[in-house]
């Protein structure tokens, strides 16, 4: 039984008098706003009122809500994002066959100005979603949700286990044992080595050099230097809890990282295996993987299983990696119909510039400002290619000394966005391009150009011979 339900009086006049003349797109629609402790439900009623119930957010009361909703004949239920406590409601009028439209709050707050109650909130979403004024927010994919969810997680897992590397050189440094002056990662496999020899007890400098990895740069002698220090206790204490709290939060991230194995095999399993026998294996990533975030005891076969869900390698793409990959898919889906033209589906990820003009002149151009997970992904690719020897690190370094390095790490986001966009639309993989191929492309298009204007001009080019064939 519902905790709180009763029926309100309807009618918010201010609001619905700045509405009359308009037509209604949706009849059957309703507005909640939804709160920690209760949801209020608005519904059209007779002879242009409204109908408001207040519900409790129990189970048993999002139930009760649902039923409400279908005897009143609703078909489609705006409501605003509010932190996640609209989750639960949304996945149950989901099931249910009931629309959900998720808006933000920042929408609905532009809109004429008005007392502030919950009564009226409902009311005037349940007004403005009626005459189709109210714009819905995308969400991905229903299958695609468990998995973004886990990896939301574990990117938080990983942000969570960051300070306790810090906690450790910190420490170290405090004894002035400068390992991060000797390694270049102190959380790599010759630094946990000493700094798990430390917190067992060994003090020996030499004893802890002799734990280097072939492979590292500096000498056993270098090394040693470097682990000459004064073994403070309340120190060695401080290192002991944040090694603790590091291998913490490590096999947390195994276990999520198991999960997400998991996930992946339920997602779309009547879709192809993710590496049957009779499909082309993926070619080696040509980056490799070096990152400290990535398990190595229970590895996620995640390009294996975006390429099946996909159908393409978005690793291929330069600057994109198996986690930006994943964290794409997971944010935005595989279906870029929501999307008519890559023009969209930039603008949705706020990576092209709003243009604002008045009076035929553009007073002011922004991309504004996103939490997009999406939008960050690129932007972090863009990053990636800075300095590779790629069309995408080509065409940033070109930008980046005419428009500055902020801009242009925006601009070639919206590069790759453009491409991944094209990938997943029309099923086709990404061919790579050299930043000499890029340059050289670059360098016909503005031949080009400049004929075409200079036969505007009345002019023709001439090219100037080359040094060595001048006499």
């Amino acid at each position: 039984m519902s905790r709180a339900q009763s029926t309100v009086p309807s009618l918010a006049q201010g609001d619905i008098r700045s509405t009359q003349g308009l037509p209604v797109v949706n009849p059957h629609a309703a507005g909640a706003d939804i709160g920690a402790q209760q949801i209020f439900v608005c519904i059209p009623g007779p002879d242009q009122t409204q109908i408001v119930r207040s519900f409790g957010t129990y189970t048993a009361d999002l139930h009760s809500l649902a039923d409400w909703l279908v005897e009143n004949g609703i078909q489609s239920v705006a409501m605003e994002s509010t932190g996640v406590y609209w989750i639960p409601l949304f996945e149950v009028l989901e099931q249910r066959g009931i629309h959900c439209c998720l808006i933000s709050g920042n929408f609905a707050r532009r809109l004429p100005a008005r007392h502030k109650t919950d009564v009226l909130d409902c009311q005037w979403i349940q007004t403005l979603h009626s005459l189709g004024l109210l714009t819905e927010s995308f969400r991905p994919d229903a299958d695609l949700i468990a998995l973004r969810s886990l990896l939301r997680h574990r990117a938080q897992l990983v942000e969570h286990r960051s300070p306790h590397i810090l906690h450790m050189q910190k420490a170290l440094t405090q004894m002035n044992i400068r390992l991060d002056q000797a390694l270049s990662d102190v959380t790599g496999q010759t630094g946990l080595a000493i700094i798990r020899a430390i917190v067992a007890g060994e003090r020996d400098p030499h004893k802890l050099a002799a734990l280097r990895n072939p492979r590292c740069k500096k000498t056993e002698e270098e090394i040693a230097q470097a682990l000459t220090g004064t073994w403070r206790e309340e120190h060695l204490f401080v290192l002991k809890q944040s090694l603790e709290c590091y291998d913490f939060y490590t096999c947390q991230i195994e276990a999520c990282d198991l999960e997400i194995e998991r996930t992946y095999a339920t997602i779309r399993p009547d879709w192809p295996d993710p590496d049957p026998d009779d499909q082309e294996p993926l070619p080696p990533n040509k980056r490799g993987s070096h990152s400290k975030n990535l398990s190595r005891e229970t590895p996620v076969h995640g390009r294996q299983h975006l390429r099946r869900i996909t159908g393409i390698d978005l690793t291929a793409v330069d600057g994109i990696s198996l986690d930006l990959a994943q964290k794409i898919i997971s944010e935005i889906g595989t279906d870029m119909s929501r999307f008519p033209t890559e023009k969209h589906f930039c603008s949705w990820l706020k990576l092209a510039p709003n243009n604002q003009i008045t009076g035929g002149k553009i007073i002011r151009s922004s991309t504004g400002k996103s939490h997009n997970g999406a939008r960050q992904a690129f932007l972090q690719a863009a990053a990636s290619v800075s300095r590779s020897d790629c069309a995408f690190g080509a065409f940033y370094r070109r930008l980046k000394a005419r428009v500055g390095p902020a801009q242009a790490q925006v601009a070639t986001a919206h590069k790759i966005a453009r491409v991944v966009y094209h990938m997943l639309k029309y099923g086709v993989e990404y061919q790579q391009m050299s930043a000499q191929e890029y340059e050289q492309q670059f360098r016909e298009r503005e031949i080009r150009h400049l004929q075409r204007k200079a036969a505007r001009l009345g002019f023709s080019l001439t090219p100037i011979p080359e040094a060595g064939a001048v006499s």
